[in-house]
This record gives C-alpha cells, sequence and structure tokens, in this order.
C-alpha cells in the first residue's frame, strides 16, 4: 500500500443540531424535508427546543469529542485529522468532505455516531456521504467505515459506568429497589426487527446490567414521530414508568444506551417529559449520562480506527 492509499483523516459523522434559538426552525426544515409530519407535531418540537434553552449540546459535544479523539490518537496513533460532517445542520457533510477534498485528503476512517444501526441512523448517513462524494467527483476522499459496536466492551464500559454513577445517586436506603430503564429513539417496529436495530438494544441492555449486577430493567423507547397507525416499537417510556408504578416501584434509574449525546430527546424527553411523569406517579426519577463524554467512549472511537487503519 503506497502512502497515497493509506488512511490520512477520520471522518465524524452525526444528526446534528441547532446551535441558537433561530436556528430550529431551519434545522426542522432540513429534518423533517419529504417526511409526511404535519405542522402542529413540527411546532410542538419547536417548543420542546424552546423548553431546555432554544438550542441543543449535541454540536458542541460532537465537536469536543472529535478533540478529544484527535488528542488521543496524537499521543498513542495513528496520528491522524479528526473533522466532523453532520447530516442536518453545520457543518453539513458535504461540506466538510469539499473541504477535505482542498485540503488533499483521499482516505478516510468513517464513524457514524450511532451505536444501534437502522435505515435511519445507518443507510440514511451513508447515502448522504455517498451524495457528497458524487458532487465532488475524483476529488472526492474513499470513507471507509468502521464496524458495528453494540457490545462493544469499551460501549459497555462506558454506559455501564454512568448507570453506575446515576445508581449511585439513588438514597441509599431506597437503592436496592431501584429498577434500571434503558431508553433509545422508538422506530417503525418492521423497521426495527430487519435491520436488527431492536435486537442490538436488547444485547447493549443486557450486557450494561449484567456488567452492573443488575436483575431487574426493562427497556423503553421515546421520540416517536409518524403515521399513528403504523407499529413502532413500544414501550413508551412513559407508559414503562406507569406499569412500573403498578408493581410498587418506587425509583428508577433512566440510562439512554441509544443516544452518544444529549440533544433533545434526551433533554426534553427524558429530562422534563419522563421526570413529569415520574413526579406524577410518585416515583424517584435518576437519570444516567449519555456514553459521547466518557473516556472508554474516546478509547472506543480510537480502537475501531486502529481495525481499519490496520486492515488497509
Amino acid at each position: 500500500m503506497t502512502a497515497r492509499d493509506a488512511h490520512d483523516s477520520i471522518l465524524l459523522i452525526g444528526f446534528g443540531g441547532p446551535t441558537r434559538p433561530e436556528e430550529v426552525r431551519p434545522f426542522l426544515d432540513n429534518v423533517l424535508r419529504g417526511k409526511p409530519i404535519s405542522k402542529s407535531r413540527r411546532e410542538e418540537v419547536v417548543r420542546h427546543y424552546d423548553a431546555v434553552g432554544g438550542s441543543s449540546p449535541f454540536n458542541r459535544l460532537i465537536l469536543a469529542q472529535a478533540e478529544e479523539l484527535r488528542a488521543l490518537l496524537a499521543r498513542a496513533g495513528p496520528r491522524l485529522p479528526v473533522y466532523v460532517g453532520m447530516r442536518h445542520w453545520e457543518p453539513f457533510i458535504a461540506d466538510t468532505l469539499a473541504g477535505m477534498a482542498r485540503e488533499g485528503r483521499r482516505r478516510s476512517v468513517g464513524v457514524v455516531l450511532a451505536a444501534h444501526r437502522s435505515p435511519a441512523s445507518w443507510e440514511a448517513y451513508l447515502a448522504s456521504v455517498d451524495e457528497a462524494r458524487a458532487r465532488l467527483g475524483d476529488a472526492a476522499p474513499d470513507v471507509d467505515y468502521v464496524a458495528g459496536w453494540p457490545d462493544h466492551p469499551l460501549f459497555i464500559e462506558a454506559l455501564a459506568e454512568r448507570t453506575a454513577a446515576a445508581i449511585a445517586s439513588v438514597p441509599q436506603t431506597r437503592r436496592e429497589g431501584a429498577r434500571i430503564v434503558f431508553t433509545a429513539h422508538s422506530i417503525p417496529s418492521g423497521m426495527a426487527e430487519r435491520s436488527g436495530y431492536a435486537a442490538d438494544l436488547r444485547r447493549t441492555a443486557g450486557l450494561v446490567a449484567a456488567r452492573l449486577g443488575a436483575n431487574g430493567w426493562a427497556l423503553a423507547y421515546t421520540s416517536r414521530s409518524g403515521d399513528p397507525a403504523e407499529p413502532w416499537l413500544e414501550p413508551d417510556i412513559g407508559d414503562a414508568l406507569r406499569a412500573l408504578a403498578r408493581e410498587g416501584v418506587r425509583d428508577v434509574v433512566v440510562s439512554p444506551i441509544g443516544f452518544l449525546s444529549d440533544h433533545v430527546e434526551v433533554l426534553y424527553d427524558l429530562d422534563i417529559a419522563a421526570r413529569r411523569t415520574a413526579g406524577e406517579l410518585g416515583i424517584g426519577f435518576f437519570r444516567a449520562g449519555t456514553a459521547g463524554d466518557h473516556p472508554s467512549f474516546t478509547r472506543l472511537l480510537a480502537a475501531l480506527v486502529r481495525d481499519v487503519a490496520a486492515r488497509g
């Protein structure tokens, strides 16, 4: 393999998010373009953003994640520049790839920042990269993607430590009876089963629970949208909390294993809506942090990059 053929960069690929209030509606226009989402549902999501401060920390967190990865690789190798491209907001994937081409990058390691793959969280991102590369023609960098990682030990370690910290925040006299509820974004049930999304989530949840020695846990979903008549993954987090209340559970530790970084689906759907439901039910609500800024997650990204680079 010649020096020109070697991997010369890393591309982190994410969803994107608005960074200030005036960006919320244009951002949602990008997300919802071509989707049968009603105007009332769109405005409901705008209100969710308003409730969490009118923006999302997603971009800031992913850019910080890129810096952490760059610093780790500078110490331990391979020493590669790390770029960030977003599907729905700046820096857009197309703009990032165009900048990489201008800098002479020819072959990149691609990391889609989604642990659990589905058409919405995997194929759509690859299609965005392919479209951007097609526009660049021969100047476009090649992109080789990392392998899946829903059960990677470093991912499980990061999630388990975040969840353990939340368990430790439950009052000691009630801690033993607290129930863990793992959460992820709901998608249509048929899509989830065909893609392996649901099975991967169950595997991640089971491995984290086993690492924690937790016997009782549940998996619930948030952020449903789309046709109400179409079956989506269930139970919704609110329904799961009501079921636990009927069982006499007094405290829940909610661990968002399907989300790598905080954004509106965590900050509103869990921290506001689900917490409010738990309060109405008399259940203590303790939310675990996301894995994306955990040191083990940065080490995971580095390991995945090294695996691709080693394959040549």
